[in-house]
């Protein structure tokens, strides 16, 4: 029973994750909406269909598979998984993870890759390495997670903030899905976290109003705080994704937070049928529970 238990949370965070994602691809980039947007629609600056996932949920599967595939963080493994997906689908990625595969397209090794990008864009502090990271919470138990998220991160992503959020949501999300309350988790990241600027934000979410950016930390609070003042799953995610801006990448953070507290029961059934890839994401969510380090 406590196995069945914990797969209804791991399937939950990796379904809700993709949830939230195609929930919020249509706001994407937009000012918040006047009206509350409360169900799947097409459209978006990418004319996405109704239900149609972005390269959030593509990179949180690549991450999930080659766990499953590999048994442990395999660097090398989940780089050429991440830019298999870039390379069908370009035009969904960010600017930092873009420049960093077209460098690795080029045959620039990784770690430089990652810091030329950095040194090139004065920055690397975008969300694309902390949307994808919510497996690793899955599959590690949360003493093990935070240095793997941090490397995980930086494959990609030089500047120290984005790793840093990552590694806290995943410890949030890998208690949970082992059946530790939603405050206790928090408690816990909050612990152990190591990076000041971090750490004042997001523990201290309540001070400040959510602000839905590409930047790692004010997305990871926006997230954040949708999950933490919400009742129910569905009110987490709708919460995040009106807010408007990063809308899918906000989406799909809080709703790798609230699947794994929530779990898969609590996902509203018109959901599951317009979600693409809801079959697939719980083949996967069911292997890499089944592989997780327990």
């Amino acid at each position: 029973m406590r196995f069945i238990s914990g797969y209804l949370h791991a399937a939950g965070s990796l379904v809700a994750l993709a949830f939230g994602d195609a929930l919020g691809a249509p706001l994407e980039g937009s000012a918040q909406p006047e009206s509350w947007v409360t169900k799947m629609l097409p459209g978006g600056r990418h004319f996405r269909k109704k239900g149609q996932i972005t390269d959030d949920t593509l990179q949180a599967m690549a991450v999930a598979e080659s766990l499953v595939t590999c048994g442990e963080f395999d660097q090398k493994d989940l780089i050429l998984r991440l830019f298999s997906g870039y390379e069908k689908y370009k035009e969904w990625y960010g600017p930092t993870s873009s420049s960093f595969f077209e460098l690795i397209k080029s045959g620039t090794l990784p770690h430089r890759a990652a810091w030329l990008v950095h040194k090139k864009r004065h920055g690397s502090r975008s969300n694309g390495s902390v949307m994808r990271g919510f497996p690793l919470g899955i599959f590690y138990p949360s003493h093990e997670v935070y240095q793997i998220s941090i490397a995980c991160s930086q494959l990609t992503h030089f500047d120290p903030v984005p790793a840093h959020c990552s590694a806290w949501l995943n410890i949030m999300v890998s208690d949970m899905c082992r059946g530790i309350s939603r405050q206790k988790a928090y408690r816990h990241a909050r612990s152990l976290c190591m990076n000041d600027e971090v750490y004042a934000i997001l523990g201290n979410y309540e001070n400040y109003s959510p602000d839905p950016s590409l930047d790692a930390v004010l997305c990871s609070h926006a997230a954040l705080f949708s999950f933490m003042h919400a009742r129910t799953l569905e009110g987490a995610i709708l919460s995040a994704v009106n807010l408007g801006g990063d809308a899918d990448t906000v989406g799909a953070c809080c709703g790798a937070l609230a699947g794994a507290y929530w779990g898969l029961e609590a996902i509203p059934e018109w959901c599951k049928t317009d979600l693409e890839y809801y079959d697939e994401l719980l083949k996967i969510a069911d292997a890499l529970w089944k592989r997780a380090k327990k």
